[in-house]
């Protein structure tokens, strides 16, 4: 379960352009509930947050917010899918309300624009995991058709939703997001899931594997990737809690690194903060 060599010695991206204080857009959907946390976090890491909520009570509302969300996406550098249960946790597979929306022209060209040639960064945590993997911008770094032998988050092994604290370790920091860290080096992150168990074909982990794209796993308390579930709440293939698309600008994760501060699980011991907000921000800066 460990990134080949040398996948870890790849050489990182580069800094994005330059701009004084990247603005960052977190679009709103029916049940999302994670949005303050992350906006907290991304202000205190020094970013513009614009926060923008899908309204839906008739086609003529769906119709202006699409428009919107697509001019706000053009005026961002940084999108952010935030955590919840979008549609309730629709059946058949959570994020797919989301991914619906994203998949909008209009949307989808100005998500195409800002990853493929402004340099943009994405960020999906949770829910907001769910949706980019049902997109194909994580692993495949861009929207596409998904079918079923595609990677996906599905029910967790143990049948119901959990609640915890989970410890992650750092498999490859090739990503600009994970710019601040070390390989190897374990956090302690909140998790509240009930459909997050990566699963995916050899061919695809094979892939992820070569191209460093498993950012994050699941370990135990010697910091081994594990199926055990004490510490693989979900039972993640290869104990998977985090992957980025190719050039690792796209980064889908299910434990909430914005939950985080100086009163939050304080009885907890270990490292919260993997200082995920001030690495999107600086790769802007």
């Amino acid at each position: 379960m460990i990134i080949q060599e040398a996948v870890a010695n790849r050489k990182k991206s580069d800094k994005g352009i330059k701009i004084a204080r990247p603005r960052v857009f977190i679009p709103v959907f029916p049940g999302t509930n994670c949005e303050y946390d992350t906006k907290k976090a991304f202000e205190k890491a020094g970013a513009i947050v614009d926060i923008f909520v899908l309204r839906n009570l008739s086609s003529k509302d769906i119709e202006e917010s699409i428009e919107i969300m697509a001019s706000k996406i053009n005026n961002s550098q940084i999108i952010v899918l935030p955590g919840g249960f979008s549609g309730g946790d629709e059946p058949a597979g959570s994020g797919k309300f989301i991914a619906t929306a994203f998949r909008n022209p209009q949307i989808k060209d100005a998500v195409t624009s800002l990853l493929k040639e402004r340099d943009g960064l994405m960020l999906g945590i949770c829910n907001g995991f769910q949706a980019l993997i049902k997109l194909g911008l994580v692993p495949y770094g861009e929207i596409r058709d998904m079918n079923d032998n595609s990677p996906t988050l599905t029910i967790n092994t143990i049948g119901r939703h959990v609640s915890r604290m989970v410890n992650t370790k750092v498999a490859s920091n090739l990503s600009p997001w994970l710019s601040n860290v070390k390989i190897g080096d374990i956090h302690t992150i909140a998790v509240s899931h009930g459909e997050c168990r990566f699963v995916a074909s050899r061919e695809d982990i094979e892939l992820m594997q070569k191209n460093g794209q498993i950012a994050t796993q699941y370990v135990d308390l010697e910091g081994n990737a594990t199926y055990d579930i004490r510490y693989n709440p979900n039972g993640s293939i290869m104990a998977i809690e985090g992957i980025t698309s190719p050039d690792g600008r796209g980064f889908g994760k299910m434990g909430h690194s914005e939950r985080i501060g100086p009163n939050v699980a304080i009885n907890v011991p270990g490292d919260k903060d993997q200082k995920l907000f001030e690495a999107g921000v600086n790769y802007f800066v």
